[in-house]
């Protein structure tokens, strides 16, 4: 059940930089109605991402799994810092392109 936590992680991590992929597409048949939802979409799939490794984490650490911990945690690390900016910059340059199209 545990191991469930990093495939939902994963997924959701790729659903947050797919929403605002989406939204982008949109905005070039000019549908602009729905890009604040799909940012809030696109930042809760991130924020909900980082909660399943901060859970998965926490697994090992009740277990006692110093190894795995030691073994993964740089890369869970890296792998976070980079959803959140890319999650973040795909987002604002849809608010961007949504304020400059608003216009």
């Amino acid at each position: 059940m545990i191991g469930w936590l990093n495939i939902g992680s994963l997924l959701l991590g790729l659903v947050a930089w797919i929403l605002p992929v989406l939204s982008l597409i949109g905005n070039k048949k000019h549908e602009y109605s729905n890009w604040g939802i799909l940012a809030v979409l696109s930042i809760s799939a991130c924020a909900i991402s980082i909660s399943f490794q901060m859970f998965y984490h926490y697994h090992l650490v009740k277990i006692e799994d110093w190894t795995a911990l030691m073994d993964t945690t740089r890369a869970v690390v890296i792998a976070t810092a980079v959803l959140l900016v890319f999650t973040l910059l795909l987002n604002g340059l849809t608010f961007i392109v949504y304020q400059k199209n608003k216009k």
